[in-house]
């Protein structure tokens, strides 16, 4: 008879470890190939390691509510010669269990546990064991309990296996911040903080483009309403969008869901934080038609006024960070948004003039856009930013 080693397998490309909740088998019985028989819990869901080949369970080496790395050793099933030699385990195992050295497999096991390598290959980023971002079943409930979040681990030092945080390091965490200076977050930091926290669990990149001013601060002074940069920016990237919607879609599952509508939101500061009014159907009211509706929205937002058909419901937001004096930022997208677009300070630098042969001043502010990498690539973006810039060229038309 041969034995064949049950390895945890990787569950997801950034699961370092699980923690066995139930056991589907016990020792003696039979089981077939890709039966499941242990049930493990990971960061991410509740998943089923299944047997590797049909056999008998000869050991079962994990107990209930520990967690093993990617790679460990969980038990070994006894199967046939026919098995093995399928498997390409044609000699018998040297790590094959047997009733005189329990401890030395348990000694391998643990070893397993602490240097694993991940077992799919071709990752951009390896998978290591290090599982300091892994809660507990235990740690889960306590933290819900404070209604704490796992963003709210990142200063505590792990003691526990691989930099685990265990629970005693989380109480001590805790029992310590009662030492300091305490003081309540408003409701409106506590909703700007959920929100950027489930935005960041996408892959987010941003791209820059440094782009001339000149020919939006001149329209704008010969119009009466004097609209801002921001407005202009958001009307270039409606009609942008409105060439081609697909860069403010949303992934969901294998589908890209387009918008319905260009509605387009633009972030206004507010005591303690932000809120993002929508115009509505920005692609097809042009600038003068939309400027006396921004501004009534600013003045609403700062009063937190707004109606509720002016929020919610936008595919992209405008932030202009120019107003702190800022040149280039990384804005990020609502969670229910693609893109953010970000409008940087004017700045008076020289600029190759190729009719003129030489370097003129020219007013120059970066715009960047924050994009859901797994909608767009860094190409896609870099084409939607060039072409808003582009319409910014001819204020006139917007």
């Amino acid at each position: 008879m041969r034995h064949v080693p049950i390895i945890m397998p990787q569950l997801g490309e950034s699961i370092a470890e699980a923690t066995v909740v139930n056991l589907l088998i016990k020792v003696g019985d039979t089981v077939a190939a890709d039966q499941d028989i242990i049930e493990v819990e990971t960061n991410k869901a509740t998943m089923n390691v299944s047997s590797p080949c049909a056999g008998k369970v000869n050991k079962v080496l994990v107990k209930l509510n520990e967690s093993y790395a990617v790679g460990a050793t969980l038990g070994y099933l006894e199967v046939t010669k026919e098995v093995a030699d399928r498997l390409g385990m044609s000699e018998p195992q040297p790590s094959a269990p047997s009733n005189g050295n329990d401890t030395e497999v348990v000694e391998r096991t643990i070893e397993a546990r602490r240097n694993v390598e991940p077992t799919v290959r071709g990752l951009p980023v390896p998978v290591h064991a290090a599982g300091a971002s892994y809660m507990s079943p235990r740690m889960k409930a306590r933290m819900n309990e404070l209604g704490l979040h796992a963003a709210d681990l990142a200063g505590i030092a792990g003691s526990g296996a691989a930099g685990r945080v265990t629970i005693q390091d989380f109480e001590k965490f805790i029992s310590n911040l009662e030492k300091h200076r305490l003081t309540g977050a408003s409701s409106m930091r506590v909703a700007v903080a959920d929100a950027m926290r489930r935005s960041w669990t996408r892959p987010i990149a941003t791209v820059g483009l440094p782009t001339p001013l000149d020919a939006v601060l001149a329209h704008r002074k010969s119009n009466a309403l004097k609209p801002g940069p921001a407005l202009y920016s958001l009307r270039a990237l409606a009609l942008a969008l409105a060439e081609d919607s697909a860069p403010a879609g949303r992934l969901v599952g294998n589908k890209i869901v387009h918008p319905p509508a260009i509605d387009v939101g633009f972030a206004v500061e507010v005591t303690d934080g932000v809120l993002v009014p929508v115009l509505r159907n920005a692609d097809k009211k042009p600038l003068n038609d939309m400027a006396v509706r921004y501004n009534e929205l600013v003045e609403l937002a700062r009063q937190r006024r707004l109606p509720n058909d002016a929020t919610g419901g936008s595919i992209a937001t405008v932030t202009n960070f120019g107003t702190f004096g800022l040149t280039f930022a990384t804005p990020i997208p609502l969670p229910e948004q693609t893109l953010v677009l970000g409008l940087g300070a004017g700045r008076k630098v020289p600029r190759w003039d190729e009719k003129q042969g030489q370097f003129v001043p020219v007013t120059e502010a970066n715009l960047t856009l924050s994009f859901d990498h797994r909608v767009l690539d860094g190409g896609a973006a870099g084409r939607l930013l060039a072409r808003i810039a582009q319409l910014l060229q001819s204020p006139e038309t917007l």
